[in-house]
């Protein structure tokens, strides 16, 4: 197992940071393996935003699902889906380009997020921990006036960075299913409940699968974080031609 692989697997959440900060010359570096991930006709249809406003940060703490640990990090970066800027260009270019659509957006998510595992990987070479934000996807409203976001930009991820304590570090990566269980050789098979229940029997070690099942649910499936998200995205998703 070469270090690249061997990081990969070492790699989980951060939330607790230390004091040590992150210098400017590694954020640059940390952009620039951003940047260098795969793209769909080398288009780069993502903007990085680099929130470097303390008070901007605080008040993402709170509008993503109200975590401290998110105003604490020494590093926070929103990578948007954009198609504003190509759209534009078109325009400026004298093109009578069409209105950005759905298929057109689910590309640029996908440019925008293997974006922003490249900065994931990137920070890891360093000892420098992250975490995902899904939530910066709900509160549309409030995050498109926070941010400026015009119609054709959508806040697909959100990445916050920090020195992980020790604790952090010793955490135990939280167990992945079988390889067997997410591979499938050339068609999409559905599984039956024998599959279903052995795919998630690391979660049932102490618990049945329907304790598991209807806790896990409610508390994500079901959750008011959860409904919030699709109603936001579904706005977002509004200008794109596909209405909520």
């Amino acid at each position: 197992m070469n270090e690249i692989i061997r990081e990969l697997h070492r790699r989980k959440s951060v939330r607790v940071f230390t004091e040590q900060e992150i210098t400017p010359e590694q954020k640059k570096e940390i952009l620039c393996a951003a940047m260098a991930a795969p793209t769909a006709g080398n288009q780069q249809l993502y903007t990085i935003l680099d929130i470097t406003d303390e008070a901007l940060k605080r008040r993402l703490s709170e509008t993503c699902d109200n975590q401290p640990f998110i105003a604490k990090a020494k590093m926070a970066l929103i990578f948007c889906a954009d198609l504003q800027k190509w759209y534009d260009a078109f325009l400026e270019g004298g093109c009578e380009p069409r209105k950005p659509g759905v298929g057109d957006l689910m590309l640029a998510v996908s440019d925008t997020n293997i974006a922003a595992q490249n900065a994931v990987t990137a920070a890891q070479s360093m000892g420098i921990g992250s975490c995902y934000i899904g939530d910066i996807m709900e509160n549309c409203e409030i995050h498109r006036e926070l941010l400026n976001l015009p119609e054709y930009v959508f806040p697909a991820a959100m990445l916050v960075f920090g020195y992980p304590t020790l604790q952090q570090q010793e955490r135990l990566k939280p167990e992945r299913c079988r390889l067997e269980d997410i591979v499938q050789e050339n068609v999409y098979r559905r599984k039956d409940g024998d599959a279903l229940r052995r795919m998630f029997d690391k979660e049932c070690k102490s618990v049945s699968f329907e304790a598991w099942s209807r806790g896990f649910c409610e508390r994500k499936y079901n959750s008011d974080f959860a409904k919030e998200m699709s109603r936001s995205v579904g706005v977002y998703l509004s200008a794109f031609g596909l209405a909520d």
